[in-house]
């Protein structure tokens, strides 16, 4: 009982509380793309009659399935990683293979980024997130005198990320593969690389992985409708779903048309119940009330770092920089999209969005920062590394 008394409670709460108002909105906004897709499984034999509710009962699976791994993460010392990060982190790359296996690929939309496992989906992309944060932790640890290196730091972890993130990026996947470079970028900051070594890294991947992503003409369309919003034709072509998630946030306002009262869950905003979920949000809560849900993350994503601060160890700190900037990236990148300031990228907002392998990856990245929380103490704080940058900068 001691360790559940130590464990980040505030931590706990908001993650719950954001998901289970994800589930809400879900249960708000996906009811027309419900009805559609099960109209047509009604057609093709596979259900007796249509209904409303296919997401909503589908995300309170994931939700179950997410809040499971998250108590299982949160009780298991977080050391464990440390000794089968290789192991994981080699499944993940694993299963980004067989995405390109015909017969296992479940292609979705332009993007063939999903493997079919029986009756379910998953998006092996999403599991990489979290064992690169796991095997990174463990490389940059044993690095610890040769991170500020060009030749003994640097460069081997290019390779390595490039290595890692290859498979992402040919998919295409713009989303996973910028969050990943983020979360790479900044374990290597915070555990002392230099600054003059990553704008070096960043140059180098946009030459390099910028022209094999932008070789898909899709990926093309959605950088020219970010662009050149103005321009009609593509305003009504590849800047549609930008156009109507612009429209659907101005409709609600600073107050919001109300919950359940969206106009443009009806067909207009497509992916209303993924990655464009903040528009529909925006419609329905407004301005005011997007305020709360933000302040939550912001709440949240401190008490991550603060965690990572008070770790007992470094890889503690390490890994629970890496997960916290995992969902600060994702979560502004994905709010970004649905407001314009970036290009479609196909991320789901965390915690909120319809996804299972996205809310059962952060859900139990949730439970691996509140396991470690649990080994904080203030004698551990006076311990840690008085260089720390993360650590002078929450200060």
């Amino acid at each position: 009982m001691d360790m559940f008394r130590r464990m980040d409670l505030l931590l706990l709460g908001i993650a719950i509380g954001l998901t289970l108002f994800g589930l809400a909105m879900i249960a708000s906004v996906s009811v027309f793309e419900s009805y559609q897709l099960t109209q047509r499984m009604v057609t093709q034999g596979l259900r007796s009659e249509p209904g409303n509710s296919f997401y909503l009962w589908r995300g309170s699976i994931h939700i179950i399935v997410g809040f499971c791994a998250m108590a299982l993460t949160a009780v298991i010392p977080y050391h464990f990683w440390e000794r089968h990060a290789r192991t994981f982190f080699l499944g993940s790359i694993v299963l980004l293979i067989l995405v390109f296996v015909p017969g296992l690929r479940n292609e979705y939309g332009n993007a063939h980024s999903w493997l079919q496992i029986g009756g379910f989906s998953v998006q092996p992309s999403e599991f990489l997130k979290i064992t690169l944060v796991f095997y990174l932790a463990v490389w940059l640890q044993k690095r610890e005198q040769l991170i500020g290196t060009f030749q003994e730091g640097f460069l081997p972890f290019v390779i390595l990320l490039l290595l890692s993130t290859f498979l992402v990026a040919i998919q295409p996947d713009l989303g996973s593969f910028i969050v990943l470079a983020s979360i790479a970028s900044t374990m290597f900051f915070i555990a002392g690389g230099s600054v003059f070594h990553l704008l070096l890294g960043g140059t180098l991947a946009g030459v390099l992985g910028l022209p094999i992503i932008l070789s898909k003409s899709y990926i093309r369309d959605r950088f020219r409708a970010f662009l050149s919003p103005d321009d009609h034709r593509i305003a009504e072509g590849i800047g549609f779903q930008i156009k109507q998630a612009l429209i659907a946030i101005g409709s609600g306002g600073f107050f919001g048309v109300g919950y359940g009262k969206s106009i443009q869950k009806f067909g207009y905003l497509p992916e209303v119940q993924g990655d464009m979920i903040f528009a529909a949000m925006g419609e329905e809560l407004g301005f005011l009330r997007l305020l709360i849900i933000l302040g939550m993350y912001s709440i949240l994503i401190y008490r991550g770092y603060r965690i990572a601060c008070d770790a007992p160890d470094r890889f503690g700190f390490i890994v629970a920089t890496g997960i916290t900037t995992w969902i600060a990236f994702q979560s502004l990148i994905n709010i970004g999209v649905n407001v314009a300031l970036f290009p479609l990228t196909g991320l789901t907002l965390p915690f909120i969005s319809y996804g299972g392998s996205s809310l059962l990856t952060t859900l139990a990245g949730v439970g691996i920062l509140l396991n470690i929380s649990t080994y904080s103490t203030e004698a551990s704080l006076l311990e840690r590394r008085p260089k720390s940058k993360l650590r002078s900068l929450l200060a």
